[in-house]
């Protein structure tokens, strides 16, 4: 049996209390759906920023009743350190999904990165110390290795940070260092690679690139890519990640207070990706025309290529990724074109 099952079927039997904050998002309302499934009681933490009441009502028309009947809302800020003790109160198992992202986003707009990404995770990890909660898991970014060149990243190896939002999720990794060091507090760092799949928005000028460009092949539109498309990533589908903040929850004591990649261990340049969204509409019954890419100038702060080591997480952790990125696009595909077209 594998170690993720003898997790679940062990939380199936002892439920837990867990707060999700950014739980209207994407991966937060992701895990939402998976923790209620397997019928745990959930605590969600949202202002709405970024994530979007759609994705709380469509959670709701999956579970049962009863599940649903599991989880509470709860409408604060992170930003807000009494609204962050009001969510914590408790608590078992914290996953902090709650950030703002994008890295164009963050060299407009620092400050409120800053705010967010920074002092809004200083306020979790103090509420979350103060109210006993036993393990703290918090979505890291592979953005932290910055300019490093090496390939595969491993964790111990970073560079300098290319971006104001790089910057904030390295501060995140310190601030829980020194929190286990300090406090003896417990907590876990994901560093996501390229995060991908269903109710990931494809609105917005920050829009990840999948649902981005999905949603533009979807209205007739011509794509972009920035560079000449050999730029390349380790898309990590959202079934590996929900499987990767279980298993963090969850782990022994001796896997704490770290940090791992998650990821599929696997470079996809984003030619091949623009290949792969385009066969899997087709299989999905897309009829229309798929215009060839434009391709534009490289997009500041980014990196080249990235790509992930996952011995680490495989090791300490029992991870082992269930999707590649060919079948996470097959199922985001058929998911976004139920809701797009």
């Amino acid at each position: 049996m594998k170690y993720i099952d003898v997790a679940i079927n062990e939380l199936k039997a002892q439920p837990k209390v867990w707060l999700i904050t950014g739980v209207a998002g994407f991966i937060g309302s992701n895990l939402l759906e998976r923790l209620l499934s397997l019928d745990q009681v959930v605590i969600g933490l949202d202002n709405f920023s970024t994530g979007h009441v759609h994705n709380l009502r469509l959670v709701e028309s999956i579970v049962t009743t009863e599940q649903w009947k599991r989880f509470t809302f709860f409408e604060g800020d992170i930003r807000n350190l009494d609204d962050c003790r009001s969510a914590c109160r408790g608590i078992d198992y914290i996953l902090h999904e709650a950030a703002l992202g994008s890295v164009p986003r963050s060299i407009e707009n620092p400050i409120a990165s800053n705010e967010t990404n920074i002092s809004g995770f200083l306020n979790m990890l103090v509420a979350a110390r103060d109210e006993g909660v036993k393990r703290f898991v918090y979505a890291a970014s592979s953005s932290t290795y910055g300019d490093h060149p090496g390939l595969p990243k491993v964790e111990d190896k970073i560079g300098k940070p290319l971006s104001p939002y790089a910057v904030t999720k390295y501060v995140n990794e310190l601030y829980a260092d020194v929190f286990a060091k300090c406090y003896n507090f417990n907590s876990i760092g994901l560093r996501y690679f390229n995060v991908f799949g269903p109710r990931q928005d494809p609105n917005g000028a920050y829009a990840a690139v999948i649902p981005k460009w999905t949603a533009a092949i979807l209205a007739g539109e011509q794509i972009k890519i920035n560079g000449d498309g050999e730029t390349s990533r380790d898309f990590c589908f959202i079934e590996n990640v929900l499987q990767a903040n279980i298993l963090a929850a969850t782990c022994n004591e001796e896997a704490v207070n770290t940090v791992y990649n998650v990821a599929v261990g696997e470079r996809t340049s984003l030619n091949e990706l623009f290949k792969m969204i385009s066969n899997a509409l087709k299989e999905n019954g897309f009829s229309h025309n798929i215009f060839p890419p434009e391709f534009c100038k490289f997009r500041e702060g980014d990196v080249k290529h990235s790509l992930a080591n996952i011995e680490k997480i495989r090791s300490l952790l029992k991870y082992e990724p269930t999707y590649t990125v060919n079948d996470g696009i097959r199922v985001a595909m058929h998911w976004y074109m139920t809701q797009y077209l």
